[in-house]
């Protein structure tokens, strides 16, 4: 972003420096060279160790903060974490605008440290940029308040006459005179607290913010210079793999004694480990314990004990609607007048719209490494450091506590990148996995997932039906009742509690409580309507697994697990947009069924059913591409949807075109536009990338996505069938590079002075919609279930 002479990573080359940090302990008596700005009450204390008993380097190596402006240049901790999405871009120019510095003034960007950044609980929900932002933003406009304070008292001008010239100095106005960054940041300490109150920079000044920055994390990956988890090593770090159930109801029963004897003569075995249901064994080397753990390689081999079977796959549409499966019904939008509405509608329209379980299904496994000590360290009081690609975490220091049965400031999490995962996939899991095998075997260990750990074990995006009822009358919707049947989208850490974890679940730690069925936002997200017609929304919450009385009309004991854990169904948790994507593909499917019976224009329609600028300006943007759209012959349509994220936050609306071969079945995805309004747009090239990855991902879950369980257990274990392997258990396809659309074009609507809300999942939620309504159009059939395989469209077609 530099452009002038003096380089901006070297703006402090002498002289004191700014912290942004949280509460202040009385430990701290001034003698830094450094102003330390705290946050609010509650925050997590910070802790500052005198710069004498330091190294001048890295004086807050050990400081939950926000910011630390140093001679060799900024600093920036942040608890929201770079998943693959840009997050520490848009975090970088948000901090950097308030500083008036350019991007080239950062030197370390920390993330996720449960030691060094704050608590922001979980990277996810598109809310990185949406909460975190305002938060850093707060602090750099706090730490710059302080330095223009410290310029106006050299330059010996009123503070309010004080401006930054870009360049690394300050002048006044009417003047000048100017006073580098450098002697600004003298000698003397100082400790400040964040405030809500320091003025921020205005829009319309903006040189950072709305800018095209190119991803700060991209150069060091393109040329293989990226470290990863997978690169953590710590001394005497041993390798692990967990031998898993035979079944997800399984229990341990023996060892094969003849398989222990053959494992140990396998170069760099070191042992096995067992509690409960939770065997692993450990090696020297990742090779070793990959041997060690297959019994065909002479590894391993455990009688398991087999429990009960799964509810059957074939059955879950009717599985999840069965009243015995049901733990609590809530109306969250409740309308009397709908029910006879519909019933005196002109056309009365049902339908029912299924989803099924989906991956995460993250291109690389998940990873992790811990080192858990006999006793805690003397001086931080750290007893177990784990190294963990986790979302959250703050929230998996507080379950690896519980598993662990330390206190929470005794496990120190850091967060090191790894595959992305767009949802809670592994990445817990395997920490807790190494957490636990490290405290049983007294060493470090890293414990390195397969791709069948992965596809078999990591928890699911959870199936859901959906029943729709609507009636129409004189071209107008009278009412329109959904009702959604759906097992929990949220099964990440929660509380103190190891049984959130495959580890504590393995070794007798039952999972939390069902959550509440009441205003979850995560089974029925974006099932609400934004349309101005009549309607009704009621969600019925599915158990996963056996509970501790009859599971129906929320009896309380129904949402308790039931000791031994007995799964029903496989676990599910949150995948990107939780029940958006589904509520979203039934409730446009549906609009549109509506639309045909009222004999009216998709767009026009919806954009008459509304009444929010905001929402209207999206559809509108779609109007040249709706006007040009194909005839729908030819086995060629296009379809529209729309939606605002969770009510309350993005608008998106999808025109989408199909080319469908009535022959095969075949759908394939052609132009595709998307028009988007999140507010602030931090930066536009980041926002399209989060868009056009939506698309991708979501005509991969609409076309190809399902994932395949028997009676034991999750089998579509691979990508695709390889005999080398030796594996022959169903693939989990998901959508390849020259599958996804022919073109993706953005229309970005900018609101510079609104809030900046986020990007990372509203966009996936209309691709189904659309794609289910150009398939319509194209050739008459409507397509209700996912993913829209072949079979399905002939069977549609045939019909």
């Amino acid at each position: 972003m530099s452009s002038d002479g003096l380089s901006r990573r070297k703006f402090l080359t002498a002289g004191g420096s700014i912290a942004v940090a949280f509460t202040l302990l009385p430990e701290f008596a001034g003698s830094l060279a450094s102003v330390v700005i705290a946050g609010p009450p509650g925050s997590p204390n910070l802790r500052v160790v005198p710069a004498a008993t330091v190294p001048p380097a890295a004086p807050y190596a050990d400081m939950v903060s926000w910011l630390v402006l140093r001679p060799d240049g900024v600093t920036i901790h942040s608890g929201r974490v770079e998943l693959g999405t840009g997050v520490r871009t848009a975090m970088t120019q948000i901090a950097l605008e308030e500083l008036h510095l350019g991007l080239d003034s950062v030197v370390e960007y920390v993330q996720g440290d449960t030691r060094r950044t704050a608590d922001e609980g979980t990277t996810a929900g598109s809310k990185s940029v949406q909460r975190g932002g305002p938060l850093l933003r707060a602090a750099a406009a706090t730490a710059y308040q302080e330095l223009a304070a410290r310029a106006a008292a050299i330059l010996k001008v009123p503070v309010s006459d004080v401006r930054p010239t870009g360049d690394g100095k300050f002048t006044a106005v009417g003047s000048n005179k100017t006073v580098t960054y450098q002697r600004v940041l003298d000698k003397s300490s100082a400790v400040l607290v964040s405030s809500d109150a320091a003025p921020v920079a205005g829009f319309a000044d903006y040189t950072i913010v709305g800018t095209p920055v190119p991803r700060a994390d991209l150069p060091d990956k393109f040329f293989a210079a990226a470290s990863y988890v997978q690169d953590v090593t710590v001394p005497g770090m041993l390798h692990a793999r967990v031998i898993r159930p035979s079944g997800r109801n399984d229990t341990f029963g023996s060892f094969d004694a003849a398989s222990l004897t053959t494992a140990a003569a396998i170069p760099g075995f070191v042992q096995v480990v067992q509690q409960g249901n939770f065997v692993a064994v450990l090696a020297d080397t990742e090779w070793a314990a990959i041997q060690a753990s297959t019994p065909r390689s002479g590894g391993v081999k455990v009688n398991w004990i087999s429990g009960p079977a799964l509810i059957a796959q074939a059955t879950l549409p009717t599985a999840l609607k069965a009243p015995a499966n049901i733990y609590g019904t809530n109306v969250e939008v409740a309308n009397a007048a709908v029910a006879p509405a519909i019933a005196g509608a002109a056309t009365q329209l049902t339908a029912e719209y299924f989803s099924p379980f989906q991956m995460h299904a993250s291109f690389g496994p998940t990873c992790a490494v811990a080192d858990v000590r006999t006793s805690p360290d003397p001086v931080t009081g750290v007893q177990a450091t784990v190294w963990s690609q986790t979302q959250g975490v703050y929230p998996l220091r507080r379950a690896l506590s519980g598993l662990l049965g330390l206190t929470e400031t005794q496990v120190h999490v850091i967060y090191a990148e790894g595959a992305g995962c767009y949802g809670h996939d592994g990445a817990d899991d395997v920490a807790g996995d190494a957490a636990l095998l490290s405290k049983l075997s007294g060493s470090p260990v890293r414990v390195q997932w397969s791709r069948q750990d992965e596809h078999g074990w990591e928890p699911l995006g959870p199936a859901m039906v959906h029943t729709l009822r609507g009636g129409v009358t004189g071209g107008s919707v009278v009412g329109w009742d959904h009702v959604v049947y759906s097992p929990t989208h949220n099964s990440r850490p929660s509380g103190f509690n190891g049984g959130s974890l495959i580890a504590g679940m393995l070794t007798g730690t039952l999972p939390a409580v069902l959550g509440s069925v009441t205003g979850t936002n995560t089974s029925t997200r974006n099932a609400p309507l934004m349309y101005t017609f009549p309607n009704q929304l009621t969600h019925n919450a599915v158990r996963s697994f056996v509970t501790t009385s009859p599971a129906s009309n929320n009896i309380p004991g129904a949402r308790t697990p039931a000791a031994p854990l007995t799964w029903l169904l496989p676990r599910s948790t949150a995948l990107r947009s939780l029940g958006g994507f589904s509520n979203s593909f039934a409730n446009e499917s549906f609009m549109s069924e509506l639309a045909a019976a009222a004999a009216a224009d998709d767009l026009d329609f919806r954009i008459a059913n509304l009444t929010d600028p905001r929402a209207i300006a999206v559809l509108e943007a779609l109007r040249p591409a709706w006007n040009a759209r194909p005839l729908g012959t030819d086995g060629v349509g296009a379809g529209i949807a729309f939606e605002r994220y969770e009510m309350v936050e993005t608008y998106v609306a999808a025109y989408i075109e199909v080319t469908v071969d009535r022959a095969t079945g075949a759908i394939r995805v052609g132009k595709v536009v998307v028009a988007h309004d999140c507010g602030l747009i931090i930066n536009p090239n980041g926002l399209r990338n989060q868009i056009e990855g939506n698309v991708s991902q979501g005509i991969s879950r609409t076309l190809k996505e399902e994932v395949q369980f028997g009676p034991k257990g999750v089998t579509s274990t691979i990508w695709e069938k390889n005999p080398t392997f030796f594996i022959n258990s169903p693939q989990y396809p998901v959508v390849k590079f020259n599958e996804t659309a022919t073109s993706i074009e953005s229309i970005l609507i900018d609101h510079p002075e609104a809030p900046a809300w986020g990007a990372g999942e509203p966009t996936i939620g209309v691709v189904g919609g659309a794609i289910g309504n150009a398939v319509f159009h194209a050739v008459g059939a409507r397509i209700r279930s996912l993913p829209m395989l072949p079979a399905r469209v002939l069977a549609a077609l045939t019909s």
